[in-house]
Formats: structure tokens, C-alpha cells, sequence
């Protein structure tokens, strides 16, 4: 399929190289994705265009500024992040690349104020966190259905553009279970069972509640929440501890979440996901540079899935939430005939 789009592909900005974390893997393959983070013209362009990629979604690669404690220091690590973005990727190769605003989460109204400005100035389509924010010291964090983030909420909601939950691991403090096992942290395992609970907690807030059009995305596949749906309603029904939401959880998923694709390649996966929340709701994500263009292009183009799905994942659906109509229409590969009606 020529012509897709994909959402969860990052970048490092000079600031965000302290907070990259240890990968534990090969030289070369440590190599490919420094390259990746990094090079814009010789590396990522040519990964793209070899492979149909016509759009990135670019964000700040994890752990970001959500690892810096100190709220002020990681505002402004956000805001040159997203200026360097907007440099480097979106003003250079306008009808290439679209942005995710950085957000420091650790100061809730500046990271409102972030967004605005990425949005309305720089031309951005979203924000994205990488996981829970560091606040005061790296062994304390906080997730985002506490109050005190309604007000980066309302805002989201005010400028009516998604907002993309990504990964991190646990704080060590949590990290009792994955002790002598390693291979287990990071987006092996630890990672969704992170950010499924980190959705888990949004939704029972009654955050969805408050804030019905607000859209929340979250990548792999749905990171292992969506075959557990069933049985956390079923719990849920049983003692939610006095929490009472407006509608089934489940129903919240179809509602309020996009899933994307990202660096979960398994077609039974994605068939389950279809069945549940609905192909409107899956759009394709690589996870660039930590897995391989080729591999997802290769799995994602010849999968067992219906041509119509194929067009909404891999390029319709994200044209329409983000808005992206007429970037694809500068690319030459929409019309204005039928612009319109891919984007209504």
C-alpha cells in the first residue's frame, strides 16, 4: 500500500539525549536507531519512501521530559523540543511530517500552554507523553486522572486534538516483580501492562465523562487491554469501589480511543481488535526507529484484513483525526474531488 501514514515515530532533540534509556541490544542494531533518531534526510526520508511511508507523526522519543523532576527545567526542555521538531521535520518537509507536541505534564497549565502554542503556532497536531511524569525526584511520578491535570485537559479538549499515551516503565520503587529479569522492562513486557493501566485509570476517573469528545491514542495493538475487556467489566460489576461511570468501560475504548499498530506486527492481534473497537478505530504506527520500517510495511500490506480496512488503517482514519487532508492533497496522492469526503 502506497501512501500510508504513521503515528508513532519518534525523534531525540539534543536536550532529550540525556533521557534516552538503555536499550541493552546489538551495536548495529543500537547503530540503526541512533540513525534514526537522528538523521532526517538520509536515513529517515529514505526509510520511508523505500517502504510507502508517505507521513510521519513525529513525537519525542521516550522517556523525555516526563523523566525530568524538575517541573521548570522540563517545560523548557518541551518547548525547544517542539521548536526543533518544527524546524528540523515540519517546516523543511511540510507535506512529510506532522507533529506531536511535548508536553511537561510536571507543571499541568504550562503544558496546556505548550500545547496551545504548538498547535496554534507551530502548526502541530496533538501532544504526546511518554507515560507518567517525574515530579520532585525520579523515584516519584504521577498519572494523569489526578485532579490537578483537568485544567491540561480541559484544554486539550478546548483545542479538540488527540492526545497519545505513550509507554515507560515502572518507577524502580515498582519494579519488585520484574527484579533479575530485565528482559521483562521495557516495551517486552512492562511497558503495556504500564500504559494499560495508566488508560485503566483515565477511564474510572470519569474523565470521559467530563470530557465526552476528548481522544485519547495508544499504540500497540491496544497494549493488551482490549481482549481483557470482558473480564474487567465483569469485575468492575462486581466492586468498583464506589465508582460510578456514565457508560460501559469497553464502550469508553470505542468512544474515546484510537489504537494504532505500533510495534505489535500480529495479525490475529489486530483481527481481535477490528472485531472489538471497530476499524475506524485502528490506524498503523511503526514505533520508527526501535522496529523496522520494512517489517511493518511488509506484515501490514499483505495481512489478512479486508482492502477497505487496509485504506482506513493505513492512511483514511488518521487523515480524518488529525486533519491531515490537505498535506495529502499537496503530496499528490488525494484529490480535491475527493478530499472532502475522505475527511468529513
Amino acid at each position: 500500500m502506497i501512501g500510508k501514514i504513521a503515528l508513532e515515530e519518534h525523534f531525540v532533540s539534543e536536550d532529550a539525549k540525556a533521557y534516552l534509556p538503555a536499550l541493552g541490544v546489538r551495536p548495529e542494531v543500537q547503530k540503526r536507531i541512533d540513525d534514526g533518531l537522528t538523521d532526517v534526510e538520509n536515513y529517515r526520508l529514505a526509510d520511508m519512501d523505500a517502504h510507502g511511508v508517505e507521513i510521519q507523526l513525529v513525537s519525542l522519543t521516550a522517556d523525555g521530559v516526563q523523566m525530568e523532576p524538575d517541573r521548570d527545567k522540563a517545560t523548557r526542555i518541551a518547548s525547544r523540543a517542539n521548536d526543533e521538531l518544527a524546524e528540523r521535520f515540519v517546516a523543511r518537509h511540510p507535506t512529510r511530517f506532522a507533529g506531536f507536541a511535548a508536553v511537561a505534564l510536571q507543571d499541568p497549565k504550562a503544558a496546556a500552554d505548550e500545547l496551545e502554542r504548538a498547535v496554534r503556532q507551530l502548526g502541530f497536531v496533538g501532544a504526546l507523553a511518554n507515560g507518567f511524569s517525574n515530579v520532585g525526584d525520579r523515584d516519584t511520578g504521577e498519572y494523569y486522572d489526578l485532579r490537578k491535570f483537568l485544567p491540561f485537559w480541559e484544554r486539550v479538549d478546548d483545542l479538540g486534538v488527540p492526545f497519545y499515551l505513550h509507554p515507560r516503565s515502572p518507577l524502580d520503587s515498582q519494579q519488585m516483580i520484574y527484579d533479575g529479569h530485565k528482559e521483562l522492562l521495557g516495551p517486552a513486557w512492562a511497558f503495556g501492562v504500564e500504559t494499560a493501566t495508566h488508560a485503566l485509570r483515565l477511564i474510572t476517573s470519569g474523565l470521559f465523562d467530563r470530557f465526552p469528545k476528548l481522544t485519547v491514542v495508544i499504540g500497540h495493538l491496544g497494549e493488551g487491554l482490549v481482549p481483557m475487556m470482558w473480564r474487567f467489566q465483569n469485575r468492575f460489576d462486581y466492586a468498583s469501589f464506589g465508582r460510578r461511570l456514565q457508560k460501559p468501560v469497553a464502550q469508553y475504548l470505542k468512544d474515546n480511543f484510537y489504537i494504532t499498530t505500533s510495534g505489535n506486527f500480529h495479525t490475529p492481534s489486530l483481527l481481535n481488535v477490528i472485531t472489538e473497537v471497530g476499524a475506524d478505530r485502528v490506524m498503523f504506527a511503526i514505533d520508527y526507529p526501535y522496529e523496522r520500517t520494512d517489517q511493518a510495511v511488509e506484515w501490514f500490506d499483505h495481512c489478512a484484513i479486508s482492502e477497505e480496512d487496509r485504506q482506513k488503517i493505513g492512511r483514511l482514519n488518521a487523515m480524518r483525526l488529525f486533519k491531515l487532508g490537505p498535506a495529502c492533497q499537496r503530496a499528490g496522492w488525494v484529490s480535491e474531488d475527493n478530499l472532502g469526503a475522505i475527511t468529513a
